[in-house]
């Protein structure tokens, strides 16, 4: 997956089949795997950008390119404004009973509550089809808040004053060493300092662990 401006390599996409219901997140490098036969339609998905279909025409890897809803600035951290999950959660609220009515505020989003952004009027349209429009949901929903707490705790700012890592280590090593929800939420201020020291000790003595290997065409 790219992004149609940047043409960086872009994650947390998320790819349905619409023809067999089957859905996937593609990877932290953008790459993803799903079962497809030719004139399947897969949409795709992703806070920020526009929702794109394509129908398959070959097996061979595609090259997805997403056009971002904004123009890319410079970026600027302004915690004063800045909108934790929290208020995210609220926007979705809003957005979903806008297009659910009264399903707006069952418990769904007290179990699992998320962040704004997602397209929910697509993927609305697309699991309705198939009759597992709620279930599809509550687990995007889900993924995409713990996606957002990870974001709002582990972020460059926070990061950057901890390892004084510059570009593009900085954004190399968080995405090697993002942490998981359960850290994020349970590890106190000291210990998470710790997590982020330690994973930058290792990082520093070995900076291509994890790395992938490029994408091949499919066979």
């Amino acid at each position: 997956m790219f992004d149609k401006e940047s043409k960086t390599r872009i994650a947390k996409v998320y790819v349905l089949n619409s023809s067999t219901g089957q859905s996937v997140f593609n990877n932290l490098k953008g790459e993803f795997k799903i079962n497809a036969a030719q004139g399947d339609e897969l949409i795709f998905s992703k806070p920020g950008h526009y929702a794109d279909t394509i129908k398959v025409k070959t097996t061979a890897a595609l090259a997805v390119y997403m056009k971002p809803m904004a123009i890319s600035l410079r970026e600027v951290t302004i915690r004063d404004t800045l909108q934790n999950p929290e208020k995210q959660l609220e926007a979705t609220k809003s957005e979903y009973n806008k297009i659910y009515g009264s399903l707006g505020y069952r418990d769904i989003f007290n179990l699992s509550p998320t962040g704004a952004g997602i397209s929910i009027d697509a993927l609305y349209n697309s699991f309705s089809k198939s009759g597992r429009n709620a279930a599809h949901l509550q687990e995007i929903i889900e993924k995409d808040y713990k996606q957002n707490v990870i974001d709002y705790r582990f972020n460059k700012t926070f990061v950057k004053g901890i390892t004084n890592l510059k570009e593009p280590q900085l954004s190399d090593f968080m995405q090697k060493y993002r942490p998981g929800y359960y850290t994020i939420t349970s590890a106190s201020d000291y210990d998470f300092i710790a997590y982020i020291r330690t994973s930058l000790r290792r990082y520093l003595r070995n900076p291509h662990a994890f790395e992938l290997s490029p994408l091949m065409p499919a066979k």
